[in-house]
């Protein structure tokens, strides 16, 4: 099981004394709380892309570069990479070059982003986006697969004899989750490829998400890449923790009801009814996300927003102590000992490339036989 966070990297003035860093100070604060995360035990950090204020991650091959250089342990994500408008080209040999200066602690998560306008800022049409996604993944996949491409289709000009550098590391590309809160096709993506599928749930009611991840399970086994139950999920979460449950109410309310993404609407007591959204004590954490799994069955990837709604840099780092401290190891624990054997862990990139080097041999093996 794996444990992380994820920040879209808001800009947002913090409503309890009207101060809003500048974006100097955002980024530079995504990078202490990226070495924060590796610091606690987490095993997993992952930024946004956005291309338009107030978030600041339009680069985050950039921004993980830097911190691959300051980690060791830590998995290199995405929340996401967007599929739909960025060059699919450009996708492949930016992450293969971030897999090699991280040794391969990386994956990413592939989207088409909740902004509509990006779209014509890079050339696409909003009401392509599901064919846009699938068709730019699917060349995509053979830039990272073979050597040399010949390809053509829809949405961007001929490639011939083309080969993107460098290749992955190993021979074996990053790990890709699909991540998606509305949308089959791309739940029905993922389970094609056999690749994972990322419900970022914290906006919407755990029945929808249901629907969703019983749909692309269902879809993963069709597909013969095993059974439904081992086909591999991450969930999002959120949470703002203190020792004392009703400290944690006091001081996130101001937060929650002026936060840009969910505040004027919902109490927050109706959202953390309704959403993952926990607030109060680490072990009230620890039992709302133990439901997770009860509603979604087991999962490899859990990651948390800590970061968000203009929470001060040091009130986050004190709330990744919490959860790196009190509830991680508790949740891992728990979540590890439920996991039936055959449920696998999620991939990295020691196992992908043992997975890998198996195949070749069974194949090897099997050319020499005939």
């Amino acid at each position: 099981m794996q444990f992380g966070i994820f920040t879209v990297g808001d800009v947002t003035t913090d409503p309890t004394n009207g101060t809003t860093p500048t974006e100097h100070e955002r980024i530079k604060a995504m990078v202490r709380i990226a070495l924060k995360a590796e610091e606690v035990g987490l095993d997993v950090f992952a930024t946004g892309e956005h291309h338009n204020p107030p978030f600041v991650p339009s680069s985050p091959t950039t921004m993980l570069g830097h911190i691959a250089a300051q980690t060791s342990k830590l998995i290199l994500s995405t929340s996401t990479t967007l599929i739909t408008t960025n060059d699919p080209v450009k996708i492949a040999e930016d992450f293969a070059m971030l897999q090699h200066l991280a040794d391969g602690r990386v994956d990413l998560m592939m989207g088409r982003g909740n902004t509509g306008p990006v779209y014509p800022w890079f050339g696409q049409d909003i009401r392509q986006g599901i064919p846009l996604a699938i068709e730019n993944y699917a060349l995509l996949r053979r830039l990272w697969r073979e050597d040399v491409v010949d390809w053509s289709g829809k949405f961007r000009t001929p490639l011939q004899g083309f080969t993107s550098t460098p290749r992955p590391l190993d021979g074996v590309p990053p790990f890709v989750w699909h991540g998606s809160i509305r949308s089959p096709e791309i739940a029905e993506q993922a389970a094609y490829y056999g690749d994972g599928f990322f419900a970022n749930h914290i906006f919407w009611p755990t029945s929808h998400f249901q629907q969703l991840i019983s749909f692309y399970r269902q879809r993963f086994e069709h597909y013969g890449h095993g059974s439904a139950d081992q086909a591999i999920v991450g969930l999002g979460g959120q949470a703002f923790i203190r020792p004392k449950s009703q400290d944690a109410w006091n001081e996130f309310r101001p937060y929650f009801d002026n936060a840009p993404v969910y505040g004027h609407g919902p109490s927050l007591e109706e959202f953390t009814e309704q959403t993952p959204l926990t607030v109060g004590s680490p072990q009230e954490v620890i039992d709302k996300t133990l439901t997770f799994r009860e509603n979604f069955g087991d999962y490899q990837r859990q990651l948390f927003l800590m970061d968000h709604a203009g929470l001060p840099l040091k009130t986050v780092l004190e709330q990744l102590d919490l959860l790196g401290e009190q509830v991680i190891p508790v949740l891992r624990k728990e979540l590890d000992s439920l996991r039936p054997a055959h449920v696998p862990d999620a991939p990295t990139h020691a196992s992908l490339k043992a997975a890998s080097a198996e195949a070749a041999s069974v194949a090897a093996s099997m050319e020499a036989s005939v």
